[in-house]
C-alpha cells in the first residue's frame, strides 16, 4: 500500500498479507510516512467508502475521497469532491514506477521486513531522481 503526493511521488509505503483489506491499514501506512505534515486530502476508490474510515481520518484533519458503494443506503460524498477523483491515476504511475525495480517485482526476499527495506530504497530513488 502507497500514499503519494498530488505529483505521484511517494510520502508513504507499507506491506502486509494479500488476504487483507485495505482500509483498516490506512492510518498505519500514515504514520510510517517519509514526512512530518499529513496531507490535507486522501482520494481512495470504492473499497475505501468505509465510516469507520471516515471518522479516523476525521480525526487526523484528512478529508477522504472515496465514491460511495453501490450498496450504500446514505450517500454522504460531496459530488464536488470526487472531480478529484481523477487524479487517482497518479498513484498508478507510482506503481508502475517501483515496478521498474526487479528486486520488488519478483520479490527474493523471505522476509518482509527486508523486503519492505527495499520498497522503501525503491521510494528513495524515485524521489531523488524527481529533485
Amino acid at each position: 500500500m502507497a500514499v503519494a503526493d498530488r505529483h505521484g511521488l511517494p510520502l508513504a509505503v507499507g506491506i502486509a498479507s494479500g488476504q487483507r483489506h485495505e482500509a483498516p491499514l490506512v492510518v498505519g501506512v500514515l504514520e510510517q510516512r517519509f514526512i512530518e505534515d499529513l496531507p490535507e486530502r486522501l482520494i481512495g476508490d470504492r473499497q475505501y467508502d468505509s465510516n469507520k474510515l471516515d471518522a479516523q481520518m476525521n480525526e487526523l484533519g484528512i478529508d477522504m475521497i472515496a465514491p460511495n458503494l453501490v450498496t450504500r443506503s446514505d450517500q454522504n460524498q460531496d459530488l464536488r469532491k470526487l472531480r478529484r477523483y481523477k487524479r487517482r491515476w497518479l498513484i498508478e504511475r507510482l506503481f508502475s514506477w517501483l515496478m521498474r525495480c526487479r528486486r520488488l517485482v519478483i520479490r527474493y526476499e523471505r522476509k518482509a521486513s527486508n523486503f519492505l527495506a527495499f520498497v522503501k530504497l525503491a521510494c528513495a530513488r524515485i524521489l531523488w531522481r524527481q529533485l
